[in-house]
């Protein structure tokens, strides 16, 4: 099953839900959040919770995406209580994308190996460990929260003092935190994690600069499980040219991770586990056009699609205008 989301025509938010090529909306669902919650308290899946509830109206949702009332998957009232986190050097084939930077080879002995290569190779050796306990932890970083989170077709929006703006094709896990402080899994999302490699590749130490930048995952949840083996493609559009356009591939058949090992070491921290709080977590990526030497400019168009996940994820890149480069943030005394 496939969850989304929708404004109507006149501004009601609705839960939209398909099997197939047909979509209705959710009969009394409010919100997925809301609905999630209530799955949560109630200790039922969603799936059986939406075939309670029932069906209302067919839903042309390619139509609401092109007129531009299709909202992001999942939101939270406050958006504070939705986290934008993930994790690096996840996927194989992910460190060379990022030690391109670095030109550095997994076989150099250890005293030459980067950073990015260290922690790649702990992740082969220890990410998917298969004896009940935790296994190597991820690199991982923090993008903002949900005042970030920019919807499906949509633009991201870089600030005027960035350095550039790039797409990251990833899988998000979507989860909410029941009242009781536990995790539970909605589901699994196409997410843009949309970043500053330029800035990056200044200093590895400006990662953590580089991450704070907008996000767009959806536009459909898929509800259940991953696939083992996700096989999507990436592309970028100039216009009416397509000037990028790239295989990516994901699922635990090529990670170096499981995606438990993952959700364990980002739900250890308590402050991650506050109840009614939404966590939108992207698992990582091998696919860059940045490492192929491809400088994307503002009204460049990012697409990524793979078919378990619906309609495909589609931005723009825009530049807001402040704070700009040389504009100083001054902070007032009280």
């Amino acid at each position: 099953m496939l969850l989304s989301q929708i404004r109507t025509p006149a501004g009601d938010l609705k839960v939209i839900a398909r099997d197939g090529t047909e979509a209705f909306e959710v009969q009394g669902a409010t919100s997925v959040h809301a609905l999630a919650l209530d799955c949560a308290r109630d200790g039922e899946k969603i799936t059986d919770r939406i075939g309670k509830l029932g069906f209302g109206p067919a839903v042309d949702l390619a139509k609401a995406y092109e007129e531009g009332r299709l909202v992001s998957p999942i939101l939270h009232p406050d958006p504070a209580h939705l986290h934008l986190t993930g994790t690096g050097l996840t996927h194989l084939g992910s460190a060379a994308t990022r030690d391109s930077m670095h030109q550095k080879t997994l076989k150099a002995d250890e005293e030459t190996l980067t950073d990015s290569m260290r922690m790649f190779r702990m992740g082969v050796e220890g990410g998917k460990p298969g004896n009940g306990k935790p296994g190597v932890q991820p690199e991982w970083f923090y993008k903002g929260n949900g005042t970030m989170v920019t919807a499906p077709g949509a633009a991201l929006a870089s600030p005027a003092f960035a350095d550039d703006g790039g797409e990251e094709p990833e899988i998000a896990g979507i989860y909410v935190i029941g009242a009781d402080g536990q995790p539970f899994r909605v589901g699994f999302a196409l997410a843009n994690e949309f970043s500053d490699h330029v800035m990056e590749r200044v200093n590895y130490l400006y990662l953590a600069h580089s991450k704070l930048r907008p996000a767009s995952f959806g536009p459909e949840i898929l509800v259940g499980d991953l696939p083992q083996d996700v096989r999507g493609v990436s592309r970028i559009k100039r216009g009416r040219a397509t000037i990028f356009e790239k295989p990516f591939l994901s699922g635990e058949a090529n990670m170096s991770h499981t995606i438990a090992n993952l959700e364990h070491h980002h739900f250890k921290y308590g402050v991650f586990r506050q109840p009614g709080d939404v966590h939108v977590h992207m698992f990582g990526t091998a696919t860059l056009s940045f490492a192929d030497g491809i400088r994307t400019e503002p009204g460049d168009v990012f697409e990524i699609e793979a078919p378990p996940f619906g309609m495909p994820l589609r931005n723009a890149w825009t530049i807001t205008p402040q704070p700009g480069r040389d504009e100083v943030v001054r902070v007032s005394a009280l």
